[in-house]
């Protein structure tokens, strides 16, 4: 059995230490010992992008993401994007655009959407369907997700 030690992180804007062994993912660290399951456990084999988070403001799997990689680092989980119980502009462009089915893919999508719109403030169509490459959806067959990325888009513009 391996041993664990502290891994020290900021995680939702805090930070955090939680015990890891070599060979933890950044999945089982927010999962087990931090207790955050926004991030689902979906393949865990990068498939189906239900455990996406933001490292670093990056969209990445946290499933194959080791967690020692992460020491120091900032991870933002779909926890963490609302702030005082209100929602962030993507998760309320979600509801708005009823782009929530049953909601599984939903958390790994959102974060896609904010890492989408950071580098990509106005996407077209074509470049939101892209954006969320790799998250898997077997419920709304995208469409309301691309409609509540162009709404997020928009929102956006409109108040800087």
């Amino acid at each position: 059995m391996s041993s664990t030690a502290d891994l020290d992180l900021v995680v939702n804007g805090e930070r955090v230490t939680a015990p890891a062994r070599p060979g933890d993912t950044l999945l089982d660290v927010l999962r087990g010992p931090l207790g955050l399951t926004g991030a689902k456990a979906g393949c865990r084999e990068g498939e189906c992008g239900a455990c996406t988070v933001l490292l670093d403001g990056l969209a990445v799997n946290a499933c194959l993401t080791l967690a020692w990689t992460c020491a120091g680092r900032e991870v933002v989980t779909v926890e963490g994007l609302s702030r005082d119980g209100v929602l962030s502009p993507v998760q309320r462009a979600f509801v708005d655009a009823w782009a929530v089915q049953c909601g599984f893919c939903t958390p790994g999508m959102v974060l896609q959407a904010t890492a989408l719109l950071a580098r990509n403030p106005d996407p077209t169509p074509e470049e939101a369907r892209r954006g969320i490459e790799g998250n898997l959806c077997r419920c709304t067959g995208y469409g309301r997700i691309v409609e509540a990325i162009r709404a997020a888009a928009a929102a956006g513009r409109a108040n800087p």
